[in-house]
């Protein structure tokens, strides 16, 4: 119990519902780390303990409500929380606080969840790197000189240093896998549907979804049971209810092994930790398979879709930062015209995609193209020699991956020689949620890189 910060929410919430311990020791552990380690990486921008305090007591006075009855969670400064400043990482927004809930914060409430506070986020969670003229920029826990990613940067590094067992992210073009690659965790970006988002100007807008983040994948499997179901108000809600495939290991199963996904350039520190991951499947029995893959108009339809969606959401503000600006100057630009090339790419690919999966069960690749870099540093601008155009394409690795409407999840996958963590990214076919938590179970007991901790 010495640690009690670093047991995994499956471990506390048993704990707690045994009462071998109280909520309020639970989450007095998280906010001595918090006050031990936040200083140093800020992950967390808006901290309510004492607010958490009184619902750990009240939760320790109940018989346990939820799954989650206890546990302390963190949520993204994306989502508004009642009664909590929620900022969206912009200065215009720097002292908003929001009369209701999101619904993942509903459900993760009603599951019997602690918010403790929000964790840092780029200006409207433009970009993966987390970095705001609010709060400042999160830095990396195994490297305070680097990067911690984006757009989920907060909520990843309170998850590798103990200050929060779950945390909720967001992912557009990788803004949950990102950070959790960067920075030795795990994520889950959902098939779309699966968390549904309420809204009132882009109800239909796929490419966005939410979904958990933890530091082992039972925990994030734990947190996703919870904030997984359908709602009425969500257009493309999925009604299946989510449940975890009864199967064990990755036996037999078919995995296609793409190191660039079909030609990207990667870092070769990235490539030499990635590289490992086929060799550990083939070892738990699985029959792994390198592919040439065609995602070809990705590109185009990531790109149209997100700068459309920054026109819409954003068009009417002024005083944006740069990076948001710049996308919804891209999303004035797109035209009818434009909407449907973008389309009819996607849709080309979808159907290409579904004939991939029907010869393989999953696909393993780098989550990102390069490991964390310098805090100070916008973006990456270059690999492997290659100049990128904007601070949108070394992503491109992640951001492929969204338009396939599949889930997908970061794993630890290992450390570059300088210690820098780097996560492989597990894909299967849309709604096939149950089997990516599966392989990435599997992974993650055979190789234990998540239990390396930061030197914090």
């Amino acid at each position: 119990m010495s640690e009690l910060h670093y047991l995994t929410a499956t471990e506390l919430a048993h704990l707690i519902r045994t009462r071998q311990v109280s909520a309020v020791e639970v989450l007095q552990a998280c906010l001595d780390r918090i006050e031990q380690v936040n200083p140093h990486v800020n992950a967390i921008v808006t901290l309510v303990a004492e607010q958490a305090i009184e619902a750990a007591k009240a939760a320790d006075a109940a018989e346990p409500k939820g799954p989650l009855h206890g546990l302390p969670v963190a949520h993204k400064d994306l989502v508004d929380t009642a009664g909590i400043r929620t900022t969206y990482g912009s200065p215009l927004f720097a002292d908003h606080v929001p009369a209701a809930d999101d619904l993942v914060v509903e459900r993760l409430r009603a599951a019997g969840a602690i918010t403790v506070g929000k964790t840092n986020t780029p200006e409207f969670g433009t970009g993966s790197h987390t970095v705001n003229e609010v709060f400042g920029a999160t830095r990396n826990p195994y490297d305070l000189s680097k990067s911690a990613g984006g757009s989920s940067g907060g909520a990843a590094a309170a998850l590798a240093t103990g200050m929060v067992p779950l945390a909720d992210g967001s992912d557009m073009g990788g803004s949950l896998r990102n950070p959790a690659s960067f920075c030795n965790v795990v994520g889950l970006r959902p098939t779309p549907g699966r968390v549904p988002a309420v809204s009132d100007t882009a109800a239909w807008y796929t490419l966005s979804v939410q979904g958990p983040m933890a530091r082992t994948v039972d925990d994030l499997t734990l947190m996703f049971s919870a904030i997984a179901g359908f709602d009425r108000r969500s257009p493309y809600s999925i009604r299946e209810v989510f449940a975890p495939e009864p199967e064990e290991g990755v036996a037999g199963l078919r995995v296609a092994w793409s190191p660039d996904l079909g030609g990207l350039p990667v870092d070769p520190r990235t490539a030499a930790v990635t590289a490992t991951a086929p060799a550990v499947f083939e070892r738990l029995g699985a029959r792994v398979e390198e592919v040439e893959l065609d995602l070809s108009g990705a590109e185009e339809a990531f790109r149209t879709y997100r700068a459309w969606n920054y026109a819409l959401s954003f068009g009417d503000l002024s005083g944006l930062g740069p990076n948001t600006a710049w996308n919804v100057e891209r999303g004035r630009e797109v035209t009818g015209a434009a909407l449907a090339t973008a389309e009819r790419a996607r849709s080309r690919l979808y159907q290409r995609m579904a004939a991939f999966f029907d010869s393989f069960d999953v696909l393993i690749a780098p989550v990102s193209q390069v490991p964390p870099f310098p805090v100070e540093q916008p973006h990456v601008s270059e690999i492997n020699g290659e100049r990128l155009p904007d601070y949108l394409a070394w992503m491109r690795s992640a951001y492929w991956i969204s338009v396939l409407h599949a889930p997908a999840a970061s794993v630890p996958a290992g450390f570059t020689t300088d210690g820098l963590p780097v996560g492989v990214q597990i894909v299967a076919r849309p709604f096939e949620d149950a089997r990516v938590l599966r392989v990435a179970r599997a992974f993650e007991r055979a190789t234990g890189y998540g239990r390396r901790r930061p030197p914090l």
